[in-house]
Formats: structure tokens, sequence, C-alpha cells
């Protein structure tokens, strides 16, 4: 089986894409900043993702979630982030319950927040190889991707973008890491 390709504004799309998610498989999507490597957020599609952006694991991959998700999680999120979600805003924050920090970020796209309900905590990339430029359209991406993930959503309207904004929000005041789409 190739790589399926959904048309983002198809009816059902979102919803089949947070299922295929849900099935553990890889793809790619746009979302409100680029598109994004994606995957569930589980020990083995990590490793995919690992995989096939041929990244070293030493190197964590951001956590989209719903705000809800943020909220029922065991993660260590100041207020003034969440009041500023779902935005282009990543934040490293600590994950009490593990005891390790994670990159989290609600986006604030209407589309990756129904797949997200779908299919809960996922993670996401650039849509790159280790130390290369991001690809940020699909016309891009898909002939270089195709043959390594299980589906890609198309979406026109997606002609470049800029990487969300990260911060590390453990210490205060933040540190911005990565300035990007969101102002601070």
């Amino acid at each position: 089986m190739g790589c399926i390709v959904i048309n983002k504004d198809g009816k059902g799309s979102a919803e089949r894409v947070g299922l295929l998610l849900k099935e553990k498989k890889a793809g790619i999507i746009p979302c409100d900043t680029i598109y994004g490597l994606s995957a569930a957020a589980v020990p083995e599609c990590a490793e995919r993702l690992y995989e096939i952006k041929r990244r070293p694991a030493s190197k964590s991959f951001i956590v989209l979630m719903t705000l809800d998700d943020v909220r029922q999680s065991s993660l260590a999120v100041p207020d003034d982030i969440l009041r500023r979600w779902p935005a282009p805003l990543t934040a490293i924050v600590r994950d009490d319950a593990a005891g390790s920090t994670v990159a989290v970020r609600v986006p604030s796209d209407g589309f990756m927040q129904d797949v997200l309900r779908v299919s809960g905590p996922i993670y996401s990339t650039s849509v790159n190889f280790s130390g290369e430029r991001s690809l940020l359209s699909f016309d891009e991406i898909f002939p270089v991707f195709s043959d390594l993930v299980d589906f890609a959503v198309e979406d026109p309207s997606v002609k470049g973008g800029m990487a969300s904004t990260l911060v590390d929000a453990t210490v205060f005041p933040y540190r911005v890491i990565r300035q990007g789409a969101y102002v601070i």
C-alpha cells in the first residue's frame, strides 16, 4: 500500500486523519504553522519518525495536543501560556509524572483541532531530513516523503509558513529558543 493522499477540505478528512494516527500511521499534515511530519505520541511511533527523518534519538519531538488534553495531563504549564493557547507557540514544560520536560503546543488551526480530538496527542516535527532545510509546500514534500509515510494531507492554500515560536517555560522569565510565528 502506498501513501494515501487526503484533501484537507474533503468531507470527513479530519476524522480520517485522526483515525490513521490512532492506528499508529505516520503522515504529513498541514498545521497552523508549517507542514508537520506526525504520528501518535507513543514510543514506537517516535522510533518511526526518527527513522524517517534520519534524526538522532537525543532530539525530541513537539507534542501537539488539545487544550483539554493539556489540562488533563501531568504537564506543569504556566497559566499565562495556557491563556495564550491555541497559538503557534511551543512551550517546553515539566512533565511532573515522568520527571522530565516536553515541548508542547496547542495549534490554532481548526482542522488540526478536529484531528487531535480524534487521535489524541501526536508528535510533530518539521518535514525535512535532519540537518536540512524544512520543506514548506506539498509540491516540495510529496516527491521526497511519499515513499516514507502512510498518508499525506494536501492543502493547496499552504505555500510556505513559519515554524512556531519555541520558549523554555521551565525558567522565568521564559527563554526564547526560536522566534517564529508567535510574537513574544
